[in-house]
């Protein structure tokens, strides 16, 4: 991937964040959280730093690292919960549930509102704060909030219950109106509701400042108890003030897009939210002209990076407004079978600021990967474009690839690869048992194989089935690309397809296409590309070939000729070499070999004519 671990170490920001690493299949196999990232994730690679046994064995797996930077430490741990759950890379220790993180709930859907402490969001009418690191700083806050807005901490139903029963100690006390007993209105006691949840909307400042005053008034007059009280209760308030922003209340699956860019290039990072709890990001590095704005860039990025997504959220969060934004919803909801897709372009608030996240993530890309996303983009999506000019394309996203495996025509199998933008979607690679072709025919697997494929049935909801192909790939040359294409067009389809041709040494040669090999500099990213889809259909079919051997099962197509039993089947291999040489063989000769007769001879004749 041209990731070079030290030079990346020095790279690393001095931000609260979330890092990720990576083995050499692109799988996460560990997820941590930093309040310096800078320094922590060094630590992995420095010989001084106490590493267990489970550690060390990590770090040897590492091919690289990426990172999410984060507004707070209390954000990071959100995060890196989230990305566990969504991930469960092999090293890390299960995260325990969300539920046992604390959240405010507001139950505003009353009409006598209380404030709540939960550990579950519920998709009702209440207004939900959190999630807090804090349980402890959470009821601090809830008390404080009680007391000083005269907020009701009973579970009474009102207004039904009004009037039943006495009023409790606070009323007392001065610290609840009792709306039990109709003490206040129900506009007035909004009124204080409306003030709780001003400061849990963000507006500290106003209490934080009222309590410091408190605390140091109680200093200066000796009293160190109250002082100390006042303290406590300060820094409970500080801990719920520092808001986070990874999950949302409202349970919304939404992706944020955010961008920076310079004369020539852009970043565009993307978040995906899911049930309200970020779970991942993407970034995408693109060429741009100095005159474009950066509306009309993510209004281009989106109608590209959407154009083949089987999956689409409810909500569009952009930083920008974008030139074509009503044709654009529609085009999205119309993709989304009809369900609605909202575009916003939040301005204040929780939302702003996530996509303020976005953007600063998308700065350290700019500043810090750049040459290194360069490099990426040329392998990836600047090889695509390559073969697209080589064969004469536009538009190519998905590449479905194909191959079979088999030995002697036993166990046969097929693969389905996929690669997006130049890129392995690994998700999407698929396996196929051959269940109709007995023997070594590889032309008639791939048949069945691609049959099976295009005819799917779409309602059982297998995604990569559902998206068809920009291009077929298939491993070999005429004779396969010939096959595809005559399946394509018996179920109807209109899709390219190219062949991988390899040479007399088994290494990719070059293309064919529309009847004709394509010469391909073996020097370019097009056909380094070619290479690395060739290779890895092939490896995929071998792991599930393999997989279907047991180590000791010797089994050859030799094994389903009536009358070769192991002993002349290994008499056969001895003497022929290879299963080639007795296709092609007369009876006179395969009677000829240690422990055959006429009748074995003929029956294995027979069976390959």
């Amino acid at each position: 991937m041209g990731f070079n671990i030290q030079e990346e170490l020095k790279k690393l920001p001095k931000n609260p964040g979330v890092y990720l690493m990576h083995n050499r299949k692109d799988e996460i196999i560990y997820i941590g959280k930093a309040i310096n990232l800078h320094n922590r994730v060094r630590q992995y690679f420095m010989d001084s730093y106490a590493k267990s046994s489970k550690i060390q064995q990590m770090v040897s797996n590492i091919a690289y690292f990426e990172y999410i930077i984060t507004d707070s430490e209390l954000e990071a741990l959100v995060l890196e919960n989230n990305l566990i759950k969504e991930n469960r890379p092999r090293y890390n220790t299960m995260l325990r549930d969300d539920k046992t993180y604390p959240y405010i709930k507001a139950t505003v859907g009353e009409e006598f509102p209380r404030l709540i402490l939960t550990r579950q969001m519920k998709k009702d009418k209440s207004k939900y704060y959190g999630p807090f690191s804090s349980a402890g700083a959470v009821r601090d806050t809830i008390d404080m909030l009680q007391k000083s807005c005269h907020i009701r901490n009973c579970s009474k139903v009102l207004p039904r219950d009004i009037g039943e029963g006495r009023p409790c100690l606070n009323y007392y006390i001065h610290m609840c109106d009792a709306p039990c007993m109709g003490g206040i209105s129900q506009s007035d006691y909004r009124k204080n509701v409306d003030k709780a949840l001003n400061f849990l909307d963000g507006n500290f400042d106003p209490t934080i400042n009222s309590l410091k005053e408190q605390m140091t008034a109680a200093s200066e007059s000796m009293d160190f108890e109250a002082a100390a009280q006042y303290r406590d209760l300060l820094n409970s308030v500080l801990h719920v003030a520092q808001r986070q922003k990874i999950t949302s209340a409202d349970a919304q699956d939404r992706d944020i897009i955010a961008m920076t860019k310079d004369e020539n290039d852009a970043v565009i990072q993307v978040f995906f939210v899911r049930e309200g709890k970020l779970i991942g990001r993407e970034h995408h590095f693109i060429r741009v002209a100095v005159d474009d704005s950066r509306g009309q860039i993510l209004e281009s990025f989106i109608k590209q990076f959407y154009a083949n997504t089987p999956m689409l959220p409810r909500e569009l969060m952009l930083q920008y407004e974008i030139p074509d934004c009503e044709l654009i919803q529609e085009w999205l909801t119309g993709k989304r079978n009809g369900a609605s897709v909202k575009i916003i372009t939040p301005k204040k608030g929780q939302k702003e600021k996530l996509v303020e996240l976005a953007y600063k993530n998308a700065c350290i890309v700019m500043e810090q990967d750049r040459e290194r996303l360069k490099r990426d983009q040329a392998r990836s999506l600047g090889a695509v474009h390559e073969i697209e000019e080589l064969i004469g394309l536009e538009g190519i996203h998905r590449m479905e690839a194909y191959d079979i495996s088999n030995i002697s025509g036993v166990e046969s199998v097929g693969s389905m690869i996929v690669y997006e933008d130049g890129k392995p979607k690994r998700h999407d690679y698929r396996k196929f048992r051959i269940k109709t072709v007995k023997g070594p025919d590889d032309y008639s697997s791939m048949r069945e194989v691609l049959t099976r494929r295009f005819t799917h049935d779409e309602s059982k909801g297998d995604l990569s089935f559902n998206t068809r192909p920009d291009l077929i790939m298939m491993d070999g040359g005429k004779g396969q690309v010939n096959t595809a294409l005559e399946v394509l067009d018996e179920l109807g389809l209109d899709i390219p397809v190219c062949g991988m041709v390899k040479d007399d040494n088994h290494r990719t040669r070059g293309l064919y296409f529309n009847n004709r090999e394509l010469p391909i500099d073996t020097r370019s990213e097009g056909f380094k590309l070619t290479a690395r889809i060739q290779d890895e259909a092939h490896r995929f079919a071998i792991e599930y070939h393999r997989s279907l051997r047991s180590k000791d099962q010797v089994h050859s197509v030799l094994d389903d000729i009536p009358g070769i039993g192991p002993a002349r089947r290994k008499s056969l291999l001895k003497s022929f070499g290879d299963i080639d040489r007795i296709r092609t063989a007369e009876v006179s000769e395969l009677a000829s070999v240690d422990g055959m007769n006429t009748k074995a001879a003929e029956e294995v004749y027979r069976f390959f004519h």
